[in-house]
């Protein structure tokens, strides 16, 4: 299932906070005493940083895949709606402050510490940060940027989420999967990892096959809105598929298209003819999955400059810019984001 540690930071006694869930986090993840240290350390000062300078914010503790392979890090993020950082490199070199009574070394620190740091921040709409931690063995599979990740926000502070993220790589061909189970809670936590279960077991599929296979798996579960790509990068080719209610948007050639899910629940009733989309995939592309716990409001454009980030970066702005510090949630929400694994000169990422 997919559990997540989140910790609204209102004020400074929600630091602690905050640094307890990631310890919890770590160690139930088997990174150790010294790499749960280093995550503990960087949540304080993230934490920290959030209620200095930004009034609050929101921090999210969870375990994430490696893209091509099944090692797991823990991921922090902590995101804001405070007032931005006008000079980025400048604020992550070791001695800078903007407050007099603070020694700045806050972001340089979590930056040694993590195996993987990377900081957006964007004058009068906020900062995101992502930090992520591997055991000993798997820290280098987590060294740089990932071409897919994302962030689950489940609703009220909740342990579970009924929304997950699935993506496996098999022979060139890349998997990613996106289910909201119905409703929010434990039953619904239940649904989506069944479907999470079912696409990692099952190389090779197309989306379509995927979904036949996941609506009987989820026939003993509530059921769910699930959507499914598949991306052939060596045929430049994405292939897209979804039923129920799972947001998707494309970046292509210069402007963003939506692609449609057909109505229905996995699981539950008959299911229709599946009807998949195909799209070109080339260098600059970028595909955005959401659940309905995104406002229906919420805009892609600009989206695209983040291309060459680490995609939970770009998947935690879209979230930070499609709400405030002010707007509860309404569901368990999760956004992901899948880059091109190439850069436009062909060179690996």
């Amino acid at each position: 299932m997919t559990q997540v540690w989140e910790v609204l930071v209102t004020d400074t006694t929600r630091i602690r906070d905050a640094a307890r869930v990631v310890s919890e986090a770590a160690l139930g993840l088997g990174l150790g005493p010294v790499r749960t240290d280093a995550a503990v350390l960087a949540a304080s000062e993230l934490a920290t940083n959030m209620c200095r300078y930004a009034g609050g914010g929101r921090f999210v503790a969870e375990a994430v895949g490696e893209p091509w392979g099944s090692a797991r890090a823990l991921q922090i993020v902590a995101l804001d709606h405070g007032p931005g950082i006008a000079d980025v490199p400048r604020a992550l070199g070791d001695g800078f402050t903007s407050s007099a009574d603070s020694l700045g070394a806050g972001l340089g620190a979590c930056r040694r510490a993590a195996d993987f740091f990377d900081l957006q921040s964007t004058p009068g709409r906020g900062t995101v940060a992502v930090a992520r931690f591997a055991r000993p063995e798997h820290r280098e599979l987590f060294a740089g940027p990932a071409p897919v990740g994302g962030l689950h926000a489940p609703l009220d502070g909740a342990r579970l989420s009924g929304d997950a993220l699935a993506f496996r790589n098999d022979r060139g061909r890349r998997t990613v999967m996106m289910a909201d189970g119905l409703g929010h809670g434990a039953a619904a936590s239940q649904a989506s990892e069944l479907a999470s279960r079912f696409v990692l077991g099952r190389g090779g599929d197309t989306p379509e096959a995927l979904l036949r296979g996941m609506h009987e798996v989820l026939r003993r579960s509530r059921g769910a809105a699930v959507a499914v790509a598949d991306i052939d990068e060596s045929r430049r080719l994405l292939t897209f598929c979804g039923v129920g209610n799972i947001g998707a948007r494309l970046y292509r050639g210069g402007s963003w298209r939506s692609l449609a899910s057909q109505p229905g629940i996995v699981g539950a009733f008959a299911l229709r003819t599946l009807l998949p989309e195909r799209h070109g995939w080339e260098p600059g592309d970028m595909l955005v999955l959401h659940t309905d716990g995104l406002p229906s409001r919420w805009s892609p454009d600009g989206i695209e400059r983040l291309g060459a980030r680490d995609a939970a970066v770009t998947a935690s702005v879209v979230f930070r810019d499609a709400g405030s510090a002010a707007r509860p949630l309404r569901d368990d929400t999760a956004v992901a984001v899948v880059t091109h694994t190439a850069r436009p000169d062909g060179a690996p990422r």
